[in-house]
């Protein structure tokens, strides 16, 4: 059977069928065989009849004794059936179920049934199976055959839709399973043989009917280490591919432009920002382009690294680009970056979409020119009208937020080279699944947080505790502190209980915050206002910025010191702690205060995470953990969809051998052709093709 083939070829799939299948990503044989089942029920232990207690979820297996129909009062078929083993009888009821009454013969078919013991309505104690969960014909008149020995000790639960009935499905996935399955294996046999995994047909039928405990586990350990593979084996190869066919540019060492901006830092790097720095400069001084992610924690000195890296590629006759996803964050990078770098007769310009028409082409003509040595910006960069002279190094920040195609056409903005990429990102991730999501990237990690960072105290408080939170807040903007107010919408909406920002602003400034210089600030306002808001609070003209989750990077306000997040519990961990590393860049104590607004146990119990854990790498193992691997991949915008069977935080150790021997094959050579027909049908499209390197 061919794994490409429509389904609506199979028996019983016309096209009402194949569309409500559709609906669930089942659009061919290979989707029908992959959709793995969420749980089993165990229907491997028979309980002999006669020792079945009312209450209990059983496993029965007997002969037919008798058989009659009836119509009900309602109007329905009933057909009752008893059943009997040699230790006692049970009634069984199947309401309209027709085919049932031609296909089942007294004394002569056999029934497995699993189900929930109760009386028999008017049975005079008479047991029965009062709630049938599944169950099995067996024609054969000899109920102790090996033969009949059921078919489904392990019955798969599958996670469908009400209008798709879950003996239909299994009939489908049986239907396929019975028959050969023409599915390549991606895993090499010495692989195979070294884990003692089954080959793909193999591990795919036991999964969906094991006959043993054995055989499940070890079908799933047979699909997880293939998945993993296929993910690890297809990022590899693109990175492979990427360094074989795109020339890179070969820097020359560090001489007396980058020393210069060192020894300007008014600090020393951390340990591990030198490590870091040495990492780059290794790969920035190698003729294959460079391609690495720096993940470090709010606040962790990322931005230097960065400025370093742009400093090298200028000082050997290269321009630079530094790409931001919000038009704040590029802002605050160029003020920065500006004056750090114009002292040393380094042109800095910026680029952003609110710019006047003179002032965009003034800029375009100084990157066209090379006039202009290192370009800040949003994705305004990546516009087709911006050509550089000669770009060198593409620098992304906060890489999330960006789609892998936006980071790809910026790099084709070289000419004969490709130019190196370093890319950014504050948002925490467990550090075994950067292999997974960023697993076509060389990773660091800079985790230490320089020295003078204050340790922020976060509290979980409920809204009767509003009216103390904002004395408080009152009170510390009395010493000569400012504040932020977070929610998480803009304005008020029938469809939902979240407050909004307008409704909060509006709220305070009229009562607990009344007499203070208080700002709206959201994604609706337009660029100048926003710029005219966030230099008011830097200023220190305004008191408490209320605001969205706009100001979750890049703003930095060292006088910032208080934080209040109101329905905190609509935000995941990862999130939070970005909004919370907003303050405590100062030199004065700072407070996050966290009001829960839920009445979930779970989101309560999140929250308090927040207390008690300040190490964002820790919080995104616990995020991950707290909200599944599904909705983390969906945030990292990576283009690649949920896994099929494997669990990141469950699978670690499988995930590290699978890139150690995906290494391995790769070097033995993998069957590029195979790869590619399995990632094509696995993940839609979604996933570079593999060509040969």
């Amino acid at each position: 059977m061919d794994i490409r083939e429509n389904i609506q070829f199979l028996k019983g799939v016309g096209p009402k069928k194949a569309q409500a299948l559709k609906k669930i990503g089942i659009e061919n044989i290979y989707d029908l065989i992959t959709y793995y089942p969420r749980r089993y029920e165990d229907q491997s232990q028979i309980v002999p009849i006669g020792r079945i207690k009312v209450g209990e979820v059983v496993n029965i297996q007997g002969r037919i004794m008798a058989m009659a129909e009836k119509n009900t009062r309602r109007g329905l078929k009933l057909l009752t059936i008893m059943l009997a083993d040699d230790t006692g009888v049970v009634q069984l009821n199947f309401f309209n179920q027709d085919y049932l009454k031609k296909k089942l013969k007294v004394q002569k078919s056999s029934l497995f049934v699993h189900g929930k013991v109760g009386y028999a309505y008017g049975g005079y104690g008479q047991l029965a199976i009062s709630q049938i969960i599944s169950f099995d014909v067996i024609n054969n008149d000899n109920i102790d055959s090996e033969e009949n020995i059921n078919s489904c000790a392990f019955m798969p639960i599958y996670t469908i839709p009400d209008y798709i009935k879950p003996k239909d499905f299994r009939n489908l996935i049986e239907q396929v399973c019975t028959q050969d399955i023409l599915v390549k294996d991606v895993v090499p046999n010495f692989i195979r043989e070294k884990y003692d995994l089954w080959d793909k047909q193999t591990a795919i039928k036991k999964i969906h009917f094991p006959q043993t405990r054995q055989e499940l586990e070890k079908a799933k350990k047979s699909l997880i280490f293939e998945e993993l593979f296929l993910i690890q084996a297809g990022l590899l190869l693109l990175k492979k591919q990427h360094q074989v066919k795109n020339k890179g540019i070969k820097f020359l060492s560090n001489s007396e432009l980058v020393k210069t901006v060192k020894n300007n830092l008014p600090f020393n790097l951390t340990a591990e920002q030198e490590k870091v720095w040495q990492e780059i400069c290794l790969d920035m001084q190698k003729d294959v382009q460079m391609q690495r992610l720096v993940q470090g924690d709010v606040g962790s000195g990322k931005t230097v690294i960065a400025i370093l890296s742009l400093v090298k590629a200028i000082e050997n006759g290269y321009q630079g680009a530094l790409m931001a996803p919000t038009e704040i964050l590029a802002l605050q990078h160029y003020g920065k970056i500006k004056e750090l770098l114009e002292p040393l007769n380094i042109h800095v310009g910026l680029l952003t979409g609110s710019l006047k028409v003179k002032e965009k082409r003034q800029i375009l003509e100084g990157l066209a020119d090379g006039t202009i040595d290192l370009v800040i910006g949003t994705h305004a960069l990546i516009q087709d009208n911006v050509i550089f002279k000669n770009l060198g190094l593409v620098v992304t920040d906060e890489q999330h937020r960006f789609g892998v195609n936006q980071r790809a056409k910026l790099e084709g903005k070289g000419e004969d080279f490709l130019p190196d990429v370093l890319v950014m990102t504050a948002t925490p991730i467990p550090r075994t699944m950067t292999l997974t999501v960023y697993g076509d990237l060389d990773v660091s990690f800079i985790k230490e947080l320089p020295p003078g960072r204050k340790p922020i105290r976060t509290f979980v408080r409920m809204p009767d505790r509003r009216n103390l939170i904002y004395k408080f807040v009152k009170d510390e903007v009395a010493k000569g502190r400012q504040a932020y107010i977070v929610c998480p919408l803009i304005e008020e909406s029938e469809n939902s209980d979240a407050v909004s920002v307008e409704m909060i602003y509006d709220e305070l400034t009229s009562g607990y915050l009344y007499g203070l210089n208080c700002a709206l600030l959201h994604g609706k306002l337009k660029p100048k206002e926003k710029e005219d808001l966030l230099q008011g609070f830097l200023s220190g003209k305004i008191d408490v910025l209320v605001s969205t989750t706009v100001i979750e990077v890049g703003v930095n306000v060292p006088n910032a010191s208080i934080m209040v997040i109101e329905g905190a519990e609509r935000f995941g961990l990862a999130q939070l702690h970005q909004l919370r590393g907003r303050i405590g860049r100062g030199e004065y104590a700072s407070y996050c205060i966290l009001i829960n607004r839920g009445k979930n146990a779970n989101s309560l119990e999140r929250l308090h995470l927040m207390e008690k854990i300040s190490d964002g790498f820790v919080l995104a193992e616990e995020d991950l953990r707290l909200r599944g691997p599904g909705q983390f991949f969906g945030s990292m915008q990576h283009g690649l969809p949920d896994l099929k069977i494997a669990d990141v935080l469950n699978d670690v150790n499988v995930l590290v051998n699978a890139r150690v021997e995906v290494q391995r094959a790769i070097d033995y050579g993998i069957d590029k052709k195979v790869l590619n027909e399995i990632l094509e049908l696995q993940y839609k499209h979604r996933f570079l093709k593999i060509s040969d390197v």
